[in-house]
């Protein structure tokens, strides 16, 4: 019978350890749009003048709707090769590139924006990423009620087992990226409740916490 519990031993025994989490909800303010502009044609000079001219034209269409050139970053135009898999490998050209990220402080614009850019030129949209512009203050406010969390539990295995908690003794922080990931997978992608379909209702800034008590005998 004591080798089925050898392994939920605990071989130095110093106090409690409890793990707490929060998430705390905000409206999104900002956000970053990524698409890009490729170019297709037989000489490498065409492709990187074609494509030159696409941009040239998305950051005239930003512009004309305020959006300022620092709030776009732009990647280097890359150029590569473009081949035919059909039944025979063939060459047709060289295929030029250009990647933006644009952020959007003014949400309503988005929409307008993404139709623009694409009339003007831009053929691929990657994605677009909603965000706060106050997350490290709500972080702040997460991480405070996960150590919040992490005592009332320790109070609970305190009282069950008849101790008191004595001081911290421990903290360890839980990587905040991999535990958003956490909440997304257990709460779903629905639920939303913004206007429109490109903007989401709520974005959650979550925290994690080990801490360490020590405990004092009842």
């Amino acid at each position: 019978m004591s080798r089925m519990f050898d392994k939920h031993s605990i071989d130095t025994p110093w106090g409690a350890s409890v793990f707490g989490a929060a998430s705390v909800d905000a409206t999104p303010d900002l956000a970053r749009v990524r698409v890009a502009i490729a170019e297709a044609r037989p000489k490498p000079a065409e492709a990187f003048e074609a494509t030159r001219g696409g941009v040239n034209r998305i950051r005239e269409v930003l512009r004309g709707h305020g959006i300022p050139d620092t709030a776009v970053s732009t990647s280097r135009l890359d150029l590569k090769s473009s081949w035919d898999y059909g039944n025979e490998r063939t060459f047709l050209g060289y295929e030029c590139t250009a990647s933006f990220v644009i952020e959007l402080r003014e949400l309503d614009l988005l929409e307008s924006v993404l139709v623009d850019v694409v009339e003007a030129g831009a053929n691929q949209v990657d994605g677009v990423e909603f965000d706060v512009s106050t997350k490290k203050e709500l972080r702040a406010q997460a991480r405070t009620a996960a150590v919040t969390a992490a005592r009332e539990k320790a109070e609970l295995y305190a009282e069950a087992a008849q101790v008191r908690l004595g001081p911290v003794v421990h903290i360890k922080d839980v990587d905040s990226e991999q535990l958003q990931s956490s909440y997304r997978s257990h709460r779903g992608s629905g639920g939303g409740d913004g206007d429109g379909d490109l903007t989401p209702g709520r974005i959650s800034v979550t925290a994690g916490v080990v801490v360490g008590f020590a405990l004092i005998g009842g």
